[in-house]
Order: C-alpha cells, then structure tokens, then sequence
C-alpha cells in the first residue's frame, strides 16, 4: 500500500479516510494513481483514444471491432422512433411510453408524474434524501448509478464522446450533443409569442416564463419567486451569507464570481475596455456599453407612465418611485423623504453643517 498524504483530524471520519488514503494501482503512460484496477482500465482508454472504436447508435467507445459486434448484440431491440437500442425488449417497451407521451406514474409528495416507473423511484430519493452511490476516491454520493459512473470520468479522465468537427471530447452524451449544435447552428425551438428562437431547450422553457409570468422558484425567507433556479440559488445567498468567491489579494468576497472577477482589476489596474469616440477606459466591458448611449443617445429603458427614457435600468426603477409613490429614505431629524439613498445623504450633510457642534467650529475660526 502506498500512502499518498496523512489526513488531518478534522470533521472528516474513517470513510474519508479509507477513501483518500490508499491508491496501488499506477497508469504506466501518465503516472496517475487509481484504488481499483477497473478505474485504471478505464482511465487507460484514454491513453489508446485514437485505436478506439464508436458505436454509431449510442457513440460509446470500444477498444476494438469485436468488443463493438458484442456490444451490438447485447442490445438487439431497437426503437423504430428514434432508433435507440436496448438489451430486453422490456426496455424498449418501457422505452416507447416517450413517445406516447403518456406519464402515468405520480410522486405522491409533490404531484410530479413520470414515464417510466424506475424514474418515479429515482425521484422519491429527492424527497427521502437517499444517495445510495458513492465515489470511492472523493466520497461524493449520488441518486443514480449512472451519475456516479459519468462522475468517475472526472477521476479517470476519460471522454468517450468525441465531436467529430473541432476533435473536442466530453464525458457526458448530453454535453456532446449540446456542443454539436455549435457546429450546426441549429435553433430549434422557436418562441409562439415574439418568434425568438433558442439552440436548447431549457433556455426556450426558461423565457416562455416571461410570457406566462410564471415564476416557481419561491424564497422561502422573503416570499420572493424567481424564473430561473440559478436565480433563486443566487438570491438565497443574501439571507445565508454565503459568499463562496473570495479575493486572494485583499480578502473581500463574493456572492456571484462575475463580481469577483470585475473586482480583480482593482488590484491589476486594468481598464482594458476604452470608448472609441471620447479614450475613456472602463474595468468592465457593461460599463462601456452602458456609457456608449451617452454617445448614441440610446435610451433604452422607457417609463409606462409618463414616457421619460433613461440610459440605465436603475435609473428607470429610482424614476418609478414617483409615480408608485414610494420613498424609502426618510430624514431621522425632519422626516422628509428622498426617492435615492444618494439624496437622503446629500440633504443630512445639511444638518451636519447646521449642528451646534459644526457652529462653534466656525466661530473658532
């Protein structure tokens, strides 16, 4: 056994112990080290890539002709729809309810329906909390044995999805087949409403929101929703604290790693984004395109009420105020209210300047 590093005595138990601690299979080619000797037989297709032989219904790579007819005859049932291929013709019927398009089996918790009955039982794990797949080498757990099986690619390196425009390989199907729509420009899914067309469809599902207004991500902190699940992650950060995105340099950290990244020029200097009519530079590139309206005149965002446009979607959303009557900024001393917080401070330094303190100070001098 070759012990690779000595675990602290932290939160971590025996399992990541047992986990991290032993790897006596070793890649002859690369040096990589691996705790079983099927990991290190996959991970040395990786190594034999250009020998390798695709299959042309599913795109699985083998390492010769003969492992490829094997593979062909496991999988004899072959949809007439879609030309999918499976080993029992149980699969194929199972298979078929997709095209049907019936779902008949319902989560009893949430309602949700599904069409296949082994996808309803992947399901209730959500709801039950039920990893029963685990990654030998990180510990990661998983729902399903073949998240499992495309997350150990991450440790043995192997991509066996291959674009055969660009060469440029992928460990998931999914992924390859989303990256070849690059190459065909293909944009399928067109919006019934304003005729915007999408290259996936999750993007098209995600927009036809904005139509429906539906909104099914809900806060459960404030009540906010939200379209998007990316959004909702990002906005549930606010009440956590979470700031995952930390600078090197100074410490300061962040919720989303855009912010980062524009913080980061801080420390570098850079302001490689300059105005070609006026030289000015800018940290970010949305700053530039937000000051080239002064220079165009564009105004994108227009007031309903009374018409007024302004540069700037904030600027549009401290207008509103006016009209909806909200004034969140109020004066501690005089109780006067102020649309910005920018002009509530403006207005104290009026105070400042005619407090007894400020006076005295003045006649001093």
């Amino acid at each position: 056994m070759i012990y690779l590093m000595e675990l602290e005595e932290t939160s971590g138990s025996s399992r990541k112990q047992k986990i991290q601690a032993s790897k006596c299979f070793t890649c002859s080619h690369c040096g990589k080290r691996f705790n079983s000797k099927g990991h290190l037989t996959t991970h040395m297709r990786t190594h034999n890539r250009e020998k390798s032989v695709i299959c042309p219904r599913c795109e699985k790579c083998f390492p010769n002709k003969e492992t490829l007819a094997i593979h062909s005859k496991e999988c004899p049932h072959t949809c007439p729809q879609c030309g999918k291929s499976y080993k029992s013709k149980i699969g194929l019927t199972a298979h078929m309810v997709i095209h049907t398009g019936q779902s008949p089996y319902t989560c009893v918790q949430c309602g949700k329906c599904f069409e296949l009955k082994r996808n309803l039982d992947y399901h209730m794990r959500v709801h039950t909390g039920e990893r029963p797949y685990t990654c030998i080498e990180c510990g990661k757990s998983f729902i399903q044995k073949g998240n499992l099986e495309t997350h150990m690619r991450i440790h043995t390196g192997e991509h066996p999805y291959t674009c055969s425009e660009c060469g440029k390989s992928f460990i998931e199907k999914k992924s390859h087949k989303l990256h070849m729509i690059i190459h065909t420009v293909e944009r399928p899914h067109t919006c019934p409403q304003c005729g915007k067309r999408f290259t996936y469809k999750g993007n098209f599902q995600v927009h036809m929101r904005i139509h429906t207004g539906e909104r099914p991500y809900t806060c459960s902190e404030c009540g906010k929703s939200f379209r998007e699940k990316k959004s909702h992650k990002l906005h549930m950060r606010i009440h956590t604290g979470e700031r995952p995105y930390t600078c090197p340099q100074c410490g300061k950290s962040y919720r989303r790693k855009i912010g980062l990244t524009a913080h980061m020029i801080i420390h570098t200097g850079q302001s490689p984004h300059t105005c070609v009519q006026c030289g000015k530079s800018f940290g970010k590139i949305s700053n530039l395109e937000i000051h080239m309206r002064v220079h165009t005149g564009e105004r994108p965002y227009t007031c309903i009420e009374c018409g007024k446009s302004f540069i700037q979607k904030g600027n549009l959303k401290t207008h509103m105020r006016i009209h909806t009557v909200k004034i969140p900024h109020t004066c501690v001393e005089f109780g006067k209210n102020f649309t910005t917080k920018g002009s509530l401070k403006i207005h104290m330094r009026l105070h400042l300047e005619e407090s007894p303190e400020s006076r005295r100070a003045d006649e001093k001098h």
